[in-house]
């Protein structure tokens, strides 16, 4: 056995388990000659959520984030992760998108590709495989590791074998939760071991305390890789901490024989970085051992306790966990991995605020019970499937195989705000913030989110006419506040004149000092209480409104689609009748109890 070799996840995963993915590039820089210094088999730099914080909240061209750290880091494999079918976004992708993601990532910088499917669907990575391989680049085969009655031992390394036969050039086991523990891990590394001849990496999170002990059992059984990060962004909903596993290993026939000493000098560095980012710090990504009872991933809890907590609700929050585990036996078991964390996590919050199970199943719910992103693990729960898609017939095939190509309609779409191809890929992973973001580029308006958000409550007790402008920060995004005005105080409320995003509003406060967050548009949306008033179970955004003022619709028919937590759902009309008021438009923010359509019967 050699020495173990050390993937460090400072640059991508780190981060994104810790702080929502929110170190920008100019805190990454300043230590690359370190990090690339150290002797790491690589860097995990890009891909999983970087590319879009990137474009979504830090306004950085992603690309160029590459670029710059291809250039920094001249000695040092670079490292992305990439969802198979999906990439980096949340919905399957043609074929012809995959291969020039793929081609311009390897001619951008990215060493080895680490391709994953939430599923375990093997036909969703073929794609990615055979371009990495076309790019003479490194292709990772990676299995989501989880708990079912259906994950055995022998499924997994069915699935090793089948990577292997894909053309992988090593295996990587995928414990995105933390469900691992020691001697499974053992059991799972050495099965594989036995009988898949490729280069094996244990990636496992410490959400449960456990994945440094996962890690030297996976050593003791065969695996020659483990990814690590620096001890200053590790632990918690993170990984084992580079330095103790160095340590760890030291004068074993493993020693890894990196330098202690210049990775404390890397850790002091990205101590201070920390400090910077801690308005994004949550108490949910403390080791839980609760993990192995939920499954839920700490990035995941963290963004559910956000939800709830708009919507005054974070007292339900365990009644959520112990919906997830529910949720995920209706679909087949898949495992808890983006996007099917978020599939299932919207679905079960859904569920709790409802006080119905599924009696609003989101459009992401509807598209994995058609098969529109594989083959789940085990069978669906048959009712929940009748009850969001009807009789209609699940796809069998690989989904992608019902796409056709995008790449020339795309380049067509963005036309002139697109100067590369590069700029194409960024507008098809997400073409509203995609398209958003080469609009603000290109008319010089690109303004990342405040890391130190300030807010004057006490600027608005003025009696007169007052114009202060300042930022607010919520669960990571940015609204620019202007107080246009202040009306009088009768009868202990007073009205406030603000532009919110540049949208005039008007407010009105029992008191100052008592407004908890509701809806900023009283002057606006009224609270529904009609039984055609139509309103959402979630904060969230419009996506798209589907009838107009005069229309005649039927119950159960969409008037709305509204996006949270990367969700799309489909907002039905509760009554038959006509439209008689819509309050909103696309790209509204709206916030549950207001009117969003009024729908009078007939």
């Amino acid at each position: 056995m050699s020495k173990v070799q050390v993937t460090d996840v400072i640059l991508r995963d780190a981060h994104q388990s810790l702080i929502a993915t929110r170190m920008r590039t100019e805190d990454m820089l300043p230590i690359c000659d370190k990090l690339d210094a150290v002797g790491f088999w690589s860097l995990e730099v890009w891909g999983g959520a970087t590319f879009d914080a990137c474009v979504r909240f830090l306004k950085e061209d992603p690309w160029e984030r590459l670029r710059q750290l291809r250039q920094a880091l001249p000695n040092t494999r670079l490292q992305m992760l990439l969802r198979g079918q999906n990439l980096l976004g949340y919905r399957h992708y043609a074929d012809d998108v995959v291969e020039a993601f793929v081609a311009k990532a390897a001619e951008n910088g990215i060493d080895v590709f680490r391709v994953f499917d939430a599923l375990n669907d093997l036909r969703n990575l073929e794609t990615a495989i055979k371009a990495v391989k076309k790019a003479g680049k490194h292709a990772q085969g990676t299995i989501c590791y989880t708990t079912s009655p259906v994950h055995t031992l022998d499924l997994f390394v069915e699935q090793a074998q089948a990577l292997k036969d894909m053309g992988a050039d090593s295996i990587a086991i995928k414990d995105m939760a933390g469900l691992l523990t020691p001697y499974a891990t053992y059991d799972l590394v050495k099965a594989i071991k036995d009988n898949v001849d490729l280069p094996l990496f244990v990636h496992s999170h410490s959400t449960a305390g456990l994945a440094p002990l996962c890690q030297l059992k996976a050593i003791e059984a065969g695996a020659e890789h483990i990814d690590t990060a620096i001890s200053s962004f590790a632990s918690g909903t993170s990984h084992p901490a580079t330095e103790s596993q160095v340590a760890a290993l030291k004068g074993t026939q493993w020693d890894t024989g990196l330098d202690l000493e210049l990775l404390t000098e890397i850790a002091d560095y990205f101590k201070e970085v920390r400090k910077k980012y801690h308005q994004f710090e949550s108490e949910f990504t403390k080791e839980d051992v609760s993990v192995q009872i939920n499954q839920v991933p700490g990035g995941m809890m963290s963004n559910l306790a956000n939800q709830l907590k708009e919507q005054h609700a974070l007292d339900r929050i365990r009644e959520v966990f112990a919906e997830i585990p529910r949720v995920r036996e209706d679909l087949g078991f898949p495992p808890l991995v983006t996007p099917t964390s978020q599939i299932v996590g919207t679905q079960a919050v859904l569920n709790v605020l409802a006080g119905e199970r599924y009696k609003t199943i989101t459009n992401e719910v509807k598209r994995y019970l058609q098969g529109g992103y594989g083959q789940p693990p085990a069978a669906v729960n048959e009712n929940v499937r009748t009850k969001a898609i009807g009789h209609e017939q699940p796809i069998e095939g690989r989904p992608a195989d019902a796409l056709g190509a995008e790449m020339d309609r795309l380049r067509k779409d963005i036309g002139a705000l697109a100067k590369s191809e590069e700029d194409v890929l960024t507008y098809a992973m997400f073409q509203d913030i995609g398209k958003q973001f080469l609009e603000q580029r290109e008319a010089g308006t690109l303004v990342p989110e405040a890391l130190e958000p300030i807010a004057t409550a006490g600027a608005a007790k003025a009696a007169g006419p007052v114009s202060t402008e300042f930022k607010i920060d919520v669960h990571g995004e940015t609204y620019q506040v202007e107080i246009t005005g202040v009306g009088g105080d009768n009868s202990g409320k007073r009205h406030i004149y603000l532009t919110l995003d540049g949208m005039p509003e008007e407010v009105l406060f029992e008191s100052l000092n008592e407004y908890d967050g509701g809806a900023a548009s009283g002057g606006k949306r009224g609270k529904a209480s009609g039984p055609g008033d139509i309103t959402t179970a979630m904060p969230g955004n419009i996506v798209d409104v589907l009838v107009n003022v005069g229309d005649e619709v039927s119950a159960g028919q969409a008037v709305l689609i509204t996006e949270a937590m990367k969700m799309e759902t489909e907002i039905q009309a509760p009554i038959a009748g006509k439209v008689a008021g819509v309050h909103v438009a696309k790209g509204d923010r709206v916030t549950p109890g207001e009117t969003l359509i009024e729908i009078v019967p007939h």
